[in-house]
């Protein structure tokens, strides 16, 4: 249909070509007609732009594509017009938009058609007449339907999230010179708040350079932070695009200053935690005496009814029946009657890439993560802050991504060589981190070198399995752990699979692997082998599920946190899902993925909860209900996300299980997790290394609900 629908738009252009283009005829001295041929008025020459510009854009710093620009100005209205493009991991993300204002910038349309991340889209559409605004989203920009109309405020700004870059320097310039409201309401939605950091020298290829560095809040969920130069042109933008991951795009003239916009960015940041953590209500510090609860260890012992848990100096002192622990004449007593209490979770999937990250997971009842993926010089100081007491956030592990050059690349840590391996792994390991983590386009041989000089080094190695690979070959090659289920279920493929057909079609792709059972000769090859080689699995089945969802479905279905989280992200996380004709088939290949989670674990395989982001704080929950959805008593569910974990980081001795000696992480819950798994959600506390926190504060702290 698609190349018919190309044959007929070529055969118009041709005839209108045919019809209208000057025909060169010989040479006469008598013109062929008496008449006079009419006059054609020529086409209007466009209006000549009075502004263009590019920026370079990156992903953890990888360049990966680049917008242009152009203002032109035409009887008193300027029109913006940016074309935003970039390639992540070989998936194209374009994003075209046209902005009209008032020479002063204030907006007269915006219209916004494209992606915005490799999995979700935007179609927008905001009219202003006089002191109302229609809106369309998601439709024709012809259509009615779903079209709302809005008053207008006297100050406002239209702009949808974080790209393209152009209209953020566009609601720089209208904020700048509209008296810098400390609230800017915007439409289609939200409002920002914008401040001036103050003047700043950026070191560009060697000349000092000014620029007024500002954060803005409300564009995204969390803090961005810009540069205008002393032209008023957006030099730099930091920020973390629609799938959570960095982002930076820099004016092209500025390119060489990235790391230095980078590291500016980051010391913002830590700025903002810091106070963020010391401005808290509901945060408490000392010694405390939380009594009458009951206990649900995640070490084989049995519940304790009517418990007192005793904490002072991060650690837990004591842990018993009430009547026999004493509680020092110190300590705070905390009436927990009726509640329960268990160790603080885990997530061992996480992408801690903005601040924001931190009061999120103490809301959710999370006590330490694990990052597996990030910009080096940021991560190193967001866990350096936050373990030793200075910054807001769960304790931190953390491994250190290396990838390979192909079109599918991540990040600029680049494993090409054994003698790449060797100096990443050392640099990784004197920072400080447990792990490293194998992207996927890294080649067998550097795998290999990966492994072997991390196992000397005492580190353990996790990660996607690279293309091309198995997780056969992966492990054979020295790799502990794995990431995601998919590349379990890869291996379930029979010998005569298709591999070609499915890489012609993703929906037959997605027939082909619906069919695969756990229970075939290659499931259960699959799973003697990862039994026999101790791999330890990360399913990330939240993300799965999720992105799986059936599209005519609302996203709360699937997760009703969707409903509780900042204004501005959930408009982001309720848009995608599967069409209709693909529902049913994308549908059984969850049924598959969580028999195989069950299966592995039945099999004694390690599974340890990871969310890979997905719903911030409510996804935790989810992977743990899906555990026991795939078989999972509810106390296993449970020490997936913390016993297990511990063990797998060799930090058993220090965390994962109420116990004396243990780091106080505990969470206080309202209603019993072992009655019913879905009651994780009523996390009411969280103590992280023996800091006391009340759960709503903390969400409403980065504009959830709680």
């Amino acid at each position: 249909m698609d190349c018919f629908r190309r044959f007929c738009a070529g055969l118009i252009s041709a005839l209108f070509l045919l019809a209208f283009s000057p025909v060169l005829l010989p040479a006469q001295t008598t013109p062929p007609s008496t008449a006079a041929a009419p006059a054609m008025a020529p086409p209007p020459a466009p209006s000549p732009a009075v502004e263009t510009g590019k920026f370079r854009l990156h992903k953890f710093e990888q360049p990966i594509g680049e917008e242009t620009y152009a203002i032109t100005r035409e009887a008193g209205t300027l029109t913006l017009k940016s074309d935003f493009a970039f390639s992540d991991r070989s998936t194209k993300v374009p994003l075209t938009a046209t902005l009209k204002t008032a020479d002063d910038y204030t907006p007269q349309s915006f219209t916004i058609q494209g992606k915005t991340s490799r999995m979700s889209g935007i179609d927008s559409s905001v009219e202003i007449s006089g002191s109302s605004a229609t809106i369309r989203q998601g439709v024709r920009q012809g259509d009615s339907k779903n079209a709302r109309t809005v008053a207008v405020s006297q100050a406002f700004f239209t702009i949808a999230g974080y790209a393209p870059v152009a209209m953020q320097m566009a609601l720089i310039r209208y904020w700048r010179s509209h008296g810098s409201p400390a609230h800017l309401p915007t439409l289609p939605s939200g409002e920002v708040q914008i401040q001036d950091r103050g003047t700043e020298s950026i070191d560009v290829g060697g000349h000092s350079v000014q620029a007024e560095r500002f954060t803005v809040r409300g564009l995204i969920w969390g803090m961005e932070t810009l540069w205008m130069d002393s032209d008023n042109n957006l030099a730099a933008l930091v920020s973390t695009d629609a799938e959570f991951d960095h982002f930076e795009a820099v004016r092209e003239e500025y390119e060489s200053a990235l790391a230095k916009f980078v590291g500016s960015a980051a010391r913002d940041e830590m700025a903002a935690l810091s106070e963020l953590g010391q401005s808290l209500p509901g945060r408490r510090t000392g010694t405390f005496a939380f009594v009458g609860a009951t206990v649900i260890n995640t070490n084989g012992r049995p519940p304790i009814t009517n418990a007192t848990v005793v904490t002072r100096d991060g650690k837990i002192v004591a842990v018993g029946r009430s009547k026999k622990v004493k509680v020092p004449q110190d300590a705070q007593r905390v009436d927990v009657a009726g509640k329960f209490i268990i160790p603080g979770l885990w997530d061992m999937h996480a992408h801690y890439e903005q601040v924001e990250w931190g009061p999120i997971y103490l809301a959710a009842g999370v006590t330490t993560v694990r990052d597996v993926g990030n910009e080096f010089e940021f991560i190193t100081a967001v866990r350096d802050a936050v373990n030793s007491g200075k910054a807001l956030g769960p304790h931190m592990l953390v491994a250190g991504i290396v990838d390979g050059d192909s079109a599918y690349a991540l990040g600029i840590a680049r494993v090409n060589s054994p003698a790449d391996a060797q100096a990443w792994v050392q640099r990784y390991h004197d920072a400080g981190f447990q792990q490293m983590k194998i992207y996927s386009s890294v080649k067998s041989d550097n795998v290999k070198a990966i492994c072997t000089e991390a196992h000397r080094l005492g580190m353990t190695v996790t990660g996607h399995i690279p293309e091309g690979m198995t997780a056969y070959d992966g492990v054979n090659d020295g790799m502990d752990q794995i990431n995601h289920i998919q590349y379990v279920y890869d291996l379930l493929k029979p010998k005569d699979f298709n591999e070609k057909a499915a890489k012609a079609s993703p929906a037959e792709r997605a027939e082909m692997m619906a069919s695969l059972d756990i229970n075939s000769e290659e499931g259960k090859r699959a799973i003697a082998f990862l039994k026999e080689h101790n791999t330890v699995i990360d399913p990330t089945m939240v993300i799965f599920e999720f992105m799986r969802r059936p599209a005519s479905v609302p996203a709360d279905r699937n997760e009703p946190g969707v409903d509780h989280v900042a204004p501005e992200l959930r408009e982001q996380l309720v848009s995608g899902g599967v069409p209709p004709e693909n529902a049913a088939t994308a549908q059984k290949i969850v049924k598959e993925e969580l028999a195989i989670i069950g299966a592995l674990h039945r099999a004694g395989v390690r599974i340890v909860a990871g969310t890979d982001q997905t719903v911030p704080g409510y996804s935790v929950y989810r992977e743990i209900e899906l555990y026991n959805q795939a078989g999972f008593t509810p106390l296993e569910a449970l020490q997936a996300a913390t016993s297990v974990p511990a063990q797998v980081m060799h930090a058993d001795g220090e965390s994962g299980s109420i116990e004396v000696g243990k780091r106080a992480d505990l969470d206080i819950l309202d209603a019993n997790p072992l009655a019913d798994i879905h009651n994780i959600r009523s996390v009411r506390f969280t103590v992280a290394n023996g800091v006391l926190f009340e759960s709503a504060p903390l969400w409403r702290s980065v504009g959830f609900s709680p």
